[in-house]
């Protein structure tokens, strides 16, 4: 089973920063693309903060576009979240997403979230 692990949450003033990382300790991976970082508050909709494909292209957000920074490293299977000058509307779980190809199959896998806290 092909997991996909978070990190780097916690609680951080307004203007703060944090850096959410993703990856996975499954083998025989061949590839994950696209990766992406979604985010959910209690009673809303999960959705989309940034996506990045394995060449490179990424979009965002418009509330986040200019504070954070999606980035990855394909050999590692590893995705960050640079988020910069946050603000207590980020406040949520933040999930780590893939599609992941591995021995033939294409699997759609979440991660479990990891709580982002901003106040003061």
């Amino acid at each position: 089973q092909v997991q996909l692990v978070e990190s780097g949450g916690g609680l951080v003033p307004p203007g703060g920063s944090l850096r959410l990382s993703c990856t996975t300790a499954s083998g025989r991976i061949s590839s994950i693309n696209p990766m992406a970082w979604y985010r959910q508050v209690p009673g809303k909709e999960r959705e989309l903060v940034a996506i990045i494909q394995s060449g490179g292209s990424t979009n965002y957000a418009d509330s986040v576009k200019g504070r954070f920074t999606i980035s990855r490293d394909n050999a590692k299977n590893t995705m960050w979240l640079q988020m910069n000058n946050l603000k207590a509307e980020d406040t949520a779980v933040y999930y780590c997403y893939g599609r992941v190809v591995i021995i033939g199959r294409t699997l759609e896998v979440w991660g479990q979230g990891t709580l982002v806290t901003v106040s003061s």
